[in-house]
């Protein structure tokens, strides 16, 4: 049986009664109503897919319930039905928001063709309602990790921003702090996400490439403009543009970025009208652009333009503090993303993990435990599932004696042996193999000190009580 509820608001019953007949043959889940209080009344109480909508009501007419429905913010399509048409009408009801208009007396065929085309149309509608909503939780901020102080008043600021709209904000910070991730954070957190998000990273293309992807451009422009184009600000009217690596923008085009920013307005490449949009710039950088400035290499008044609301991502080494937080948030998605079971990460591993000076940032702080996800094989993470630039060089004879000096009063070596040998089984969970390699050993070579220091245990004399 369909799914889809189709509600008939008509006053004559015998219209409403063949319709209701002939959609449930289809296998629609129908409901009827004669009055237009009461079709509001179920509107706003369930969910229908489609409205089948009388011009005149009883109580109302049909145009000041679409009025009605599209001022709440209700979309649901409506398929419009009248024997009084007129083309002022006709307008007037498509302008309200109608799917069609229909004359009465119309043909069921070219009815359940409209029906048809309507539902799917609900049906697009709630597909990208729930790619939205995805949207927001994928990319909200409780999703950005940041336990640190100087994260918590980076968020602060940024609630300040979404709460006032800001439409021009210039994020920095150092390569893979997750400037793109802020960026649609405040996106999909302000009044524009529904609109759409859309970025270029500016360093990726040529300048006239570069300028084609922003601006658009028309037919016969430039050789292989066969038709026109819209750019990246047209298509994201009434939401956000991302322009990353805002630092690598040619100098041609920042003069041009820096007019749309004053005035709202661009010019398709070859065109000559003015096109006017209403988007939310966010641009991103790794470079110093007041260094840039001073240099002459980046425009002095387009970086007081971008300038407005400057936010600064603090890179990981300087909030150590959000390691811990970091390492489980990724352990958590790639055991969701890579189907394993791992239950954290041993002390000595999450140690050397925040001891570690990351000049890759968070980006590379998760590829180092994807890694680890991908090449170990324990319960928890260890500290030799990590790459060796994260557990430091091993010991060699060169510093050896720094590392391990012999006591004064000397040392037994086969008490060290053992214990370094116990020491790299119970870090491998028994494993041979990778113990050996921990101590520069093969496996024999592990095997035999272990059948040694069990063969000697065995031969021990026991103490006589």
């Amino acid at each position: 049986m369909s799914h889809e509820k189709i509600m008939i608001l008509e006053d004559d019953c015998l219209i409403q009664d063949w319709l209701e007949d002939r959609l449930a043959r289809e296998s629609y889940q129908v409901q009827a109503v004669s009055t237009g209080e009461e079709g509001l009344s179920r509107l706003s109480q369930d969910d229908f897919d489609l409205l089948l909508l009388d011009h005149r009501l009883p109580d109302t007419t049909g145009m000041q319930i679409l009025k009605t429905l599209r001022n709440e913010g209700n979309d649901i399509p409506v398929i419009f039905m009248t024997a009084y048409s007129t083309i002022e009408d006709a307008v007037m009801a498509m302008k309200c928001g109608a799917y069609t208009y229909l004359n009465k007396p119309f043909n069921i065929e070219e009815m359940l063709v409209n029906i048809d085309h309507a539902l799917e149309t609900t049906q697009l509608r709630r597909e990208v309602r729930l790619f939205r909503k995805n949207q927001r939780e994928m990319f909200g901020f409780d999703r950005i990790v940041g336990q640190d102080e100087k994260m918590f008043a980076l968020f602060e600021q940024v609630e300040k921003i979404v709460q006032h709209g800001a439409n021009t904000i210039l994020i920095q910070g150092e390569s893979g702090t997750g400037k793109d991730l802020f960026a649609k954070a405040i996106h999909y957190a302000g009044s524009r996400a529904d609109a759409p998000f859309m970025n270029i990273t500016c360093s990726a293309l040529a300048s006239s490439l570069l300028e084609s992807e922003l601006f658009g451009y028309e037919k016969g422009a430039f050789t292989d403009a066969k038709g026109q184009k819209k750019g990246l600000l047209e298509t994201a009217n009434g939401g956000t543009v991302l322009l990353d690596e805002i630092g690598e923008m040619p100098p041609i085009l920042q003069a041009k970025l820096l007019r749309f920013l004053e005035e709202k307005r661009f010019k398709r490449v070859g065109g000559a009208q003015d096109i006017q949009v209403d988007v939310q710039i966010i641009a991103a950088t790794h470079r110093n652009l007041e260094e840039m400035v001073r240099k002459e290499t980046f425009r002095q008044d387009l970086y007081y333009r971008l300038n407005v609301v400057p936010l600064n991502i603090p890179p990981l080494r300087e909030r150590s503090e959000d390691i811990r937080q970091l390492t489980l948030s990724f352990i958590d998605r790639f055991n969701h993303e890579l189907k394993r079971h791992v239950d954290g990460v041993t002390k000595e591993a999450l140690t050397l993990l925040c001891n570690y000076h990351w000049p890759g940032n968070v980006r590379e702080l998760k590829n180092v435990i994807e890694r680890a996800f991908i090449l170990g094989s324990h319960p928890k993470l260890q500290a030799n599932d990590f790459p060796i630039e994260i557990r430091g060089p091993s010991p060699t004879s060169s510093n050896l004696e720094s590392i391990y000096p012999l006591p004064a009063q000397g040392i037994d070596i086969a008490c060290l042996e053992n214990s370094l040998v116990h020491q790299a089984l119970e870090r491998t969970q028994g494993n041979q193999t990778r113990a050996a390699q921990l101590l520069g050993m093969t496996r024999d070579q592990i095997k035999y000190r272990l059948h040694k220091r069990k063969k000697k245990h065995n031969q021990e004399p026991k103490e006589i009580l």
